[in-house]
């Protein structure tokens, strides 16, 4: 009985050529099936180092100029902006997210009680600044009307339940004909004047060295006035006050931890945000102009 016992111990489990030749055709499979699930694996995973393929967005995005020149006709008509690109480029930096309690876009619940001032006590609140906000949210008449903040306000009121209608459209400015009329006497007038007298001696050139300092402040003055405007029209809604943990402008202690971290960190985080800070704090406009602002916050606190 023993002997029986023994043999059932080490019989094998292969009983039919049937089993012997599943077993086989496994033994091959198997491994490539995993070589082939290994491969794939591999090849799908992206690298992101330096050689690495990269979209064309990306790398237009890295390699793009740290300036852009935007030339403007004085005498063209101006071209006014939508209720969704003024939201963009001035009230997500707060109503985004709800920073400073200001009422978060789309939550029917924080606009209920807004909605009931009506479109103008909204567009009053805008003009004249409530809580946190600045006037204007921070801008000029110069960067937007009062028609294109109150296309914004609407925007944002009907995004939250209300059903205000577009803001009238203002009426077209007739700057032309009057400037047409304050020219036309002119041209007789300067006809009339006699020519100047030709000058005894010509006045000696300026030395080339003088231009060279102003040419080289002119960029700095410019960068420095692009930062100012953008704060203003953006960052001042959360860094004037120091609001919702928003290192507070001129704060040199609040600023002093940031600023060991270096330029570059400060850079990084006022491009890809921070916080409850949306990336660029909501700014519309290029990269240049949120690293112009970040520069002048910081040499406020140094």
């Amino acid at each position: 009985m023993s002997d029986d016992v023994h043999n059932d111990h080490h019989e094998s489990p292969i009983k039919t050529p049937k089993q012997l030749i599943a077993v086989v055709i496994a033994a091959f499979l198997i491994p490539i099936i995993v070589i082939i699930l290994l491969v794939n694996f591999v090849g799908h995973g992206s690298l992101e180092g330096a050689g690495s393929t990269q979209t064309v967005e990306a790398v237009n995005d890295r390699i793009k100029p740290v300036a852009s020149l935007e030339i403007k006709d004085p005498n063209a008509p101006r071209v006014f902006k939508t209720g969704e690109q003024v939201y963009k480029e001035v009230c997500a930096a707060c109503h985004a997210t709800g920073a400073a309690g200001a009422p978060k876009y789309g939550n029917a619940g924080d606009w209920t009680a807004r909605i009931g001032q009506g479109f103008n006590g909204l567009l009053n609140a805008v003009l004249h600044g409530k809580g946190a906000m600045p006037p204007r949210a921070g801008t000029t008449p110069d960067d937007y009307t009062d028609y294109e903040l109150g296309r914004a306000v609407v925007y944002m009121a009907d995004a939250g339940g209300a059903k205000f209608p577009e803001p009238p459209a203002p009426a077209p400015a007739a700057a032309a004909p009057a400037q047409a009329e304050a020219s036309a006497p002119a041209a007789p007038a300067a006809a009339a004047a006699p020519a100047p007298a030709a000058p005894a001696a010509a006045a000696p050139a300026p030395a080339p060295a003088a231009a060279a300092p102003a040419a080289a402040a002119a960029p700095a003055a410019a960068s420095a006035e692009v930062g100012k405007k953008v704060y203003d029209q953006v960052c001042a809604a959360c860094h004037a006050a120091g609001v919702a943990g928003a290192p507070k402008f001129g704060d040199k202690a609040a600023w002093a931890p940031r600023i060991a971290e270096g330029m570059d960190a400060i850079h990084n985080y006022a491009l890809k945000g921070k916080g409850v800070m949306p990336p660029k704090g909501g700014y519309g406009g290029p990269d240049a102009d949120v690293i112009a602002a970040s520069n002048y916050m910081v040499n406020a606190a140094k």
